[in-house]
């Protein structure tokens, strides 16, 4: 299927591992202009390498105002205007709500949900101007399923489905469609660190606690980067066009609710 994004300017956050650099290198196959963001450089340019076909990438902590707009107005001094903006990033800390400090939870608040507010408020915008944009939030099924060993993720990923509901019916008007992907489990960096810690916690190697993740998933594994990513890039695409406000669970059946 042709996606119908050949020349648009894409920003995918948090793009330099995981699910982040395999939609980014997506989004480069489609024929997109592609920058991403991440707080170290030289994994940047190890990325940029790796998804190749011209992708920018500048260093940003999208927990900090200042840098999310220096990252979107070098991208659109370099690129062009924003066309695509997937807001993705690191896990917030885990632990039980008991004993996590407010430093934390704030901490969290900061790179979870106002990074996206940030984001949105700053290229909606132009992609209003011009009758045409994506935006796309990746956020995880605990959003749906909450987690005990994350609650900062469960309740601040919860708001952002309700923020991606009102995002899209406030930008539908101009051609901007707002939707997001909630990841299952996914081999990814973020997967391994919490295996670790189910692992300290039940005496089990990172291994077996990878192994019993996949096996309550009824697909029994762990889901890939590029599966999500795939579902990134058609919320992107010209033929999603008539989609707005979703929350997709993209977690091989693990979710059991039906809201």
């Amino acid at each position: 299927m042709d996606l119908g994004l050949q020349g648009r300017v894409a920003l995918v956050a948090a793009g330099s591992k995981g699910i982040g650099l395999a939609t980014a290198r997506m989004l480069a196959v489609e024929g997109c202009k592609v920058s991403i963001c991440g707080r170290n450089q030289e994994s940047l340019d190890q990325a940029t390498k790796q998804i190749g076909h011209g992708a920018i990438g500048i260093a940003c902590d999208v927990s900090s105002l200042s840098d999310i707009d220096h990252w979107i107005s070098e991208s659109q001094s370099q690129l062009g205007p924003i066309d695509i903006m997937v807001t993705n990033t690191g896990g917030p800390p885990a632990g039980s709500w008991q004993t996590i400090t407010d430093e934390q939870w704030q901490a969290g608040f900061d790179s979870t949900l106002m990074n996206v507010v940030r984001m949105v408020r700053n290229v909606a915008p132009e992609m209003k101007e011009r009758g045409w944009g994506r935006i796309v939030h990746n956020t995880s099924l605990v959003a749906k399923e909450p987690n005990a060993i994350l609650p900062i993720s469960s309740t601040l990923r919860a708001g952002l489905m309700a923020l991606t509901r009102l995002q899209a019916l406030e930008l539908a008007p101009f051609g901007i469609t707002v939707n997001g992907v909630l990841p299952g489990h996914t081999l990814t960096d973020r997967q391994i660190h919490l295996a670790e810690i189910r692992g300290k916690r039940d005496g089990l190697t990172v291994d077996e606690a990878l192994d019993l993740q996949a096996s309550e998933v009824p697909m029994k594994r762990l889901g890939k980067p590029e599966e999500i990513a795939a579902a990134i890039a058609f919320f992107c695409s010209q033929p999603g066009a008539y989609i707005t406000g979703t929350s997709l669970l993209v977690d091989g059946g693990m979710t059991k609710g039906l809201g």
